[in-house]
């Protein structure tokens, strides 16, 4: 499923930046890019998109008058250096509040609120794909983002540097931490079971006294995860 969608800002470099973004998420393409609300407005008026990234303080128009302008608007994720009008925003039902200097890995995560807000108004019976954050989820590796299927992880390793994510498909190495990675990953389908693996529930064949099996490698189970390991096993009915 793509997602198209323009981009506003009356700052040049900001506006370069954020068109940079789009073009490295494969699932958005770029329609048109402004500096100006009236320019998107008009814009906006005789063509349809997905969503918007808008900046808000802008001459002539500022972003949020605009949005209150659109109709049939899409959805509107606002790009700012002001917190200010978070408040303002959320009332429009803005899909995402962005606040600048913007780090890629906050944009990524936004554009799949808006991927999964576009899928889940889907009408029944679409012969396109749902795909959604529960799905999928991008990876940093040493030179780009890295989408990875959610059914293909089998394990995390947490090495010295990096974190070692084992797939159906091979291993793929990332600098995230744990904790950002855990972040993304649903609670009910992975687990962190020893200080250096999280694993798929799923993707568990055999379970030892002190260590899980997936795909024939042994892995630990740490004593301080143990319990609350086996009792999330026993409230989900896997054991």
């Amino acid at each position: 499923m793509k997602l198209t969608c323009v981009a506003v800002d009356d700052e040049p470099l900001a506006l370069e930046k954020i068109v940079d973004y789009i073009g490295q998420v494969p699932f958005l393409e770029l329609k048109g890019q402004f500096d100006d609300g009236m320019e998107v407005l008009s814009f906006l008026q005789e063509n349809e998109v997905d969503v918007l990234f808008l900046d808000i303080q802008m001459p002539q128009l500022l972003g949020t008058q605009l949005v209150q302008i659109l109709k049939n608007r899409p959805q509107v994720i606002f790009t700012t250096a002001y917190s200010e009008y978070a408040m303002d925003g959320y009332e429009l039902d803005i899909t995402d509040y962005l606040l600048k200097p913007i780090p890629f890995g906050r944009f990524l995560k936004s554009a799949q609120k808006a991927l999964e807000r576009a899928s889940s108004s889907k009408p029944a019976g679409s012969s396109t794909p749902k795909r959604t954050q529960a799905e999928t989820i991008f990876v940093k590796t040493e030179f780009k983002w890295q989408q990875l299927s959610l059914n293909d992880i089998k394990y995390i390793e947490g090495m010295k540097d990096y974190l070692a994510i084992h797939t159906e498909e091979g291993k793929v190495l990332t600098l995230m931490s744990f904790n950002e990675l855990l972040d993304k990953l649903p609670s009910d389908r992975f687990m962190r079971i020893h200080k250096s693996y999280v694993v798929a529930l799923g993707k568990i064949k055999e379970i030892e006294k002190a260590r899980v099996i997936i795909d024939g490698e042994p892995i630990p189970i740490g004593e301080t995860y143990k319990t609350a390991f086996l009792n999330k096993l026993k409230n989900y009915g896997m054991m």
